[in-house]
């Protein structure tokens, strides 16, 4: 198949996940106002059935394309692969699991992630704090515990006890959350918009 029809495809694919995640969106919005019942958890496609679904492969002259899902780590592709999903790149994206992400393979071997589909999206404070069994950083968010990427906390140079923004999937269960801010411990919300005012 001759580059400009692969490309083409690439991005008529693109257009009707698109088009799809609008319409998926769109129902929910219908079924909450007409007040019918939520899908059970259930009947939603596990994480692996999303990856599958949404991750395509395709040769293009570029290099390999791959489509897959973010699992708050690494990308799973159609092909049942983990990829590693540099965390500073996850972090300064603040990738949310279940975010589809295109992967392109170039000729020389380089691995070149593009975000081409975030899920919907919901903000919580929490609590950072170390876990006693692992020593790694924890975000508390009402008694619940979330993982967090440590290039994150590096990144915007936190430390145990301060506040954190936290962005996650609205509609799912995830067991990852992605820093989207910091408040220091000692200063609270009111303090940090008092200080624009100055």
């Amino acid at each position: 198949m001759p580059a400009k029809n692969t490309n083409k495809l690439v991005l008529l694919r693109q257009m009707l996940e698109t088009a799809e995640s609008s319409l998926s969106g769109a129902q929910k919005l219908l079924a909450e106002l007409i007040g019918e019942p939520a899908t059970t958890a259930s009947a939603k496609p596990s994480k692996g059935a999303k990856a599958k679904e949404a991750a395509k492969t395709i040769d293009d002259p570029d290099g390999k394309i791959i489509e897959g899902i973010f699992d708050g780590q690494n990308m799973i592709g159609n092909d049942g692969k983990t990829y590693s999903v540099p965390a500073n790149y996850a972090s300064k994206s603040k990738l949310v699991e279940g975010d589809t992400l295109k992967l392109t393979i170039a000729g020389d071997g380089s691995f070149i992630y593009k975000q081409i589909g975030p899920v919907e999206r919901k903000r919580a404070i929490g609590k950072l704090i170390r876990d006693e069994a692992t020593d790694e950083f924890v975000v508390d968010v009402q008694g619940q515990r979330f993982k967090v990427l440590r290039a994150s906390i590096t990144y915007f140079k936190a430390d145990e006890g301060d506040e954190v923004v936290v962005l996650m999937p609205k509609n799912a269960e995830s067991a990852w959350v992605a820093v989207e801010n910091i408040i220091k411990a000692g200063d609270s919300v009111e303090d940090l918009l008092n200080e624009g005012l100055d």
